[in-house]
């Protein structure tokens, strides 16, 4: 039995599928990455079937990460009964896909060491410049290394 784990933007092109690529590596690393199954998905439909955005893909590459697989979706509410935990990057995004679902839909950074209460959305680097994906790739690492320890906690209990 795998444990779900769904991470949601705007598009699914660049913060979530970051998340995804960063999330299944460490969980590879840490040897759970055949019990515990990451997808990325976004609110909108406007990227539906596009690769991750270049810039995206460049700085995960830069950083020795294989962004080429994925291709953007969008999250259907479906999802909720198939997850076992939603993970948005922000929280437009975590209103889009239901706050108040029984506890499993929460906030990215909420396992961010450094993020403060007032501080739980990662910025969208969209419309930025090429840095502002260096800056979101380093909240995804310092936050994916402390969701894969509390999975390993999770799932090892489990099995």
């Amino acid at each position: 039995m795998s444990y779900r784990v769904c991470v949601v933007c705007m598009g699914n092109i660049c913060r979530s599928p970051m998340a995804e690529v960063v999330l299944r590596s460490l969980l590879a690393d840490a040897g759970l990455g055949d019990r515990v199954e990451v997808a990325s998905s976004g609110t909108g439909d406007w990227h539906v079937g596009d690769p991750m955005d270049r810039r995206a893909a460049a700085t995960l590459a830069a950083h020795g990460y294989d962004a080429s697989a994925h291709r953007a979706q969008q999250f259907q509410p479906s999802w909720l009964d198939d997850c076992d935990v939603v993970l948005a990057m922000d929280s437009a995004n975590r209103s889009e896909v239901g706050a108040g679902t029984d506890g499993r839909v929460l906030m990215f950074r909420d396992f961010d060491p450094r993020a403060g209460e007032d501080d739980l959305d990662v910025p969208d680097p969209y419309y930025g410049a090429d840095d502002g994906f260096e800056h979101v790739l380093g909240i995804v690492r310092r936050t994916s290394a402390e969701i894969v320890g509390r999975l390993e906690e999770l799932v090892g209990a489990q099995g």
